[in-house]
């Protein structure tokens, strides 16, 4: 069993990212801007933010938070995001999901410019994704094609199976791994709440991505030696033991799933990194193609 060390990975990539940076500000270009609207006070959502601001620091980018309270009207959330669309010095913005009850995040996510879209959520660059054009990718599966990659781990006729269907993360890897080329040419399933004798599909999986939000769930009887199984679960869990009293788990029963695996990410250090780097990647893009690089 190899772990896919997803923190180690994202490490190496800021450094070629913060590299590209320097040579950019050297021949007199400007640093790439990311900023991020954060509403409320969600624990999560603060921490992924934290997160995202300490790697434009370490990738060399400038970056930007607006803060907002949980009281803020849907059409104040929208004019902001306006705003952001039309500052000539932003290159790339995300606003931090969840949001209040009382926004339509589909909205919001509608109303941020395609072209500055780097979390990859906005229909034009999901379309764009699904029939292979060039376009900013949700940054978690992104993450994944990148881990795959980076590890060797060949997809070209192997079955994957994506436990989950959601438009951040299910859809669109399961759109990727189908493309033709590198880190493609997969035969996909997509597994969800509805679908019968799920155990059975899993376990007929060479490689196995579980994006459902369902701590333990994946279990060794439903994977088959030699799998290589990819966990984007993060979810928040009660631990007494912990300074924090929680910790993160995973999709995966990674115990006894670990032992019967070729490769395996762990929760944390695996996806999770990646998502945030992949982040950096589309920002650098997106400064790229607004200064004509």
């Amino acid at each position: 069993m190899q772990l896919i060390d997803g923190k180690k990975t994202s490490a190496e990539i800021k450094k070629e990212i913060a590299a590209e940076v320097e040579s950019m500000t050297a021949r007199g270009i400007r640093r790439p801007h990311l900023a991020a609207i954060l509403v409320g006070h969600d624990g999560g959502s603060e921490t992924y933010v934290a997160n995202k601001v300490k790697s434009c620091a370490e990738c060399g980018f400038t970056s930007t938070l607006l803060r907002f309270e949980d009281d803020i009207t849907e059409q104040q959330l929208l004019a902001e995001v306006a705003k952001l669309n039309e500052n000539p010095d932003i290159d790339g913005f995300i606003v931090q999901l969840p949001l209040p009850a009382h926004i339509d995040e589909q909205k919001v996510i509608e109303a941020v410019s395609p072209d500055k879209d780097v979390d990859g959520f906005h229909p034009v660059n999901v379309g764009r994704l699904s029939i292979g054009l060039p376009g900013f990718k949700s940054a978690t599966p992104a993450g994944i094609i990148e881990l795959l990659r980076r590890y060797g781990i060949s997809t070209r006729g192997k079955h994957v199976v994506v436990i989950g269907r959601s438009n951040i993360v299910g859809k669109p890897i399961a759109s990727l791994l189908m493309q033709k080329g590198n880190t493609g040419d997969a035969t996909v399933t997509v597994c969800h709440s509805h679908t019968q004798n799920l155990k059975d599909i899993v376990r007929s999986a060479d490689i196995i991505i579980a994006a459902l939000g369902k701590p333990g769930f994946v279990t060794a009887d439903m994977v088959k030696d030699g799998a290589t199984v990819i966990d984007v679960g993060t979810t928040r869990v009660p631990d007494a033991s912990r300074k924090s009293g929680f910790r993160l788990c995973g999709d995966v029963d990674f115990d006894n799933v670990a032992p019967k695996c070729e490769f395996i990410t762990p929760v944390p250090g695996g996806v999770g990194p990646m998502t945030i780097v992949s982040l950096m990647l589309n920002t650098l893009q997106a400064a790229k193609q607004r200064r004509g690089c």
